[in-house]
């Protein structure tokens, strides 16, 4: 991401908090009975989107009034999740991805749930196969955007690379998230441990740090108001050509302009992405489990997948799932992204974060 910080999606679509009606019971379970209340509760990060209709056509099946709270950037709003397991905010929380996944499972967030329709969801996304405390919702690239009329202009070729963001002449043109609040910030640094190995990576940084990289606290700053090749930043006069976000974001830029250009103003840096997939889970203490089970079914059913890409910007998980042609024809997937296995991640993460930030922001 989604999306996850892909905030364009919710400032958009203008969902902030929402609770939309409810009647009738079917489909996704029954809000009635049990004790439960007909209210589920989602948790998740600033960057939650989904079409109205959509949600309205799971109430009028489920019974369940939904009611969305946003908590910031991912990285911000799994720890407030923790922070307040013990008496939770809702029911289900959405945005965890596979750099927090492990921080979020040891301290026992989720209750186990093997979700309907699992099975119809690629392997390669379940990484809690094996107990089932999250569900994987769906995937995207973290890559480097860069500002295509700037490079024009310029008559610079963009970079394509990890490699060539360090070299001389993209001196103080590129912005990224801070790796311990934000999951943007946290993948890009994670891409750099994947690419040039554990001894490799801080030795990469000295040299983005030497070469200008600006650090800023999450996306929404980063994209929106540094960024000179987004809509918002060009409105905030940002004059970074070069920013950390998603592969899915010219697609984004597109959608979102008013008259949609024949191309994208923005495009990606392919040899600079690491994969992100997100999941949702049952909170362990959650009031309405009843119901957060069923939003849980509802999240990998294909009306919401199918629906997702457009809303938040991100690929579906279900097999079979229809991607938009805005995707293929301005955003697609990166070929060869980086990965690194959840174990890796959670061995290392907490140290190179704070190795990163002793050697950036100090």
């Amino acid at each position: 991401m989604s999306i996850t910080g892909k905030q364009w999606a919710a400032v958009a679509v203008g969902l902030g908090m929402v609770t939309l009606s409810a009647c009738g019971s079917s489909g996704f379970g029954s809000g009635n009975g049990g004790g439960d209340s007909k209210t589920v509760t989602l948790v998740s990060h600033d960057s939650w989107a989904a079409s109205k209709s959509v949600i309205a056509a799971f109430e009028k099946e489920s019974g369940y009034t939904v009611k969305v709270l946003k908590d910031g950037d991912a990285g911000q709003a799994v720890n407030k999740a923790i922070l307040t397991k013990d008496n939770p905010q809702g029911d289900v929380f959405f945005g965890v991805d596979n750099t927090l996944l492990s921080r979020a499972l040891d301290n026992g967030l989720f209750q186990p749930y093997e979700a309907k329709g699992l099975d119809q969801v690629g392997t390669q996304y379940q990484l809690d196969a094996d107990k089932h405390r999250v569900t994987p919702i769906d995937y995207g690239d973290i890559c480097v955007n860069y500002d295509k009329k700037y490079f024009a202009d310029h008559k610079l070729t963009p970079p394509a690379s990890f490699d060539d963001l360090v070299k001389p002449e993209y001196k103080n043109l590129l912005v990224t998230e801070n790796a311990s609040t934000s999951s943007p910030g946290l993948g890009f640094l994670l891409g750099t441990a994947a690419k040039y190995g554990d001894g490799g990576w801080p030795d990469y940084w000295k040299k983005l740090k030497a070469n200008g990289v600006k650090v800023v606290d999450g996306w929404e700053q980063a994209y929106n108001e540094e960024f000179s090749g987004s809509a918002g930043g060009k409105k905030a006069k940002g004059d970074r050509p070069l920013v950390v976000s998603y592969a899915s974001s010219p697609p984004a830029e597109v959608v979102y302009a008013d008259p949609r250009p024949k191309t994208a103003p923005t495009g990606v840096a392919t040899g600079t992405c690491f994969r992100q997939i997100e999941f949702a889970g049952l909170l362990s203490n959650a009031h309405n489990t009843k119901g957060g089970k069923a939003f849980l079914d509802f999240l990998i059913s294909r009306r919401f997948q199918e629906d997702m890409p457009l809303n938040m910007f991100v690929y579906p998980v279900v097999e079979g799932a229809k991607v938009p042609t805005e995707f293929t024809e301005y955003g697609p997937a990166a070929k060869d992204p980086e990965t690194m296995a959840p174990t890796k991640i959670a061995a290392n993460r907490d140290q190179w974060v704070k190795s990163w930030t002793s050697l950036v922001l100090k």
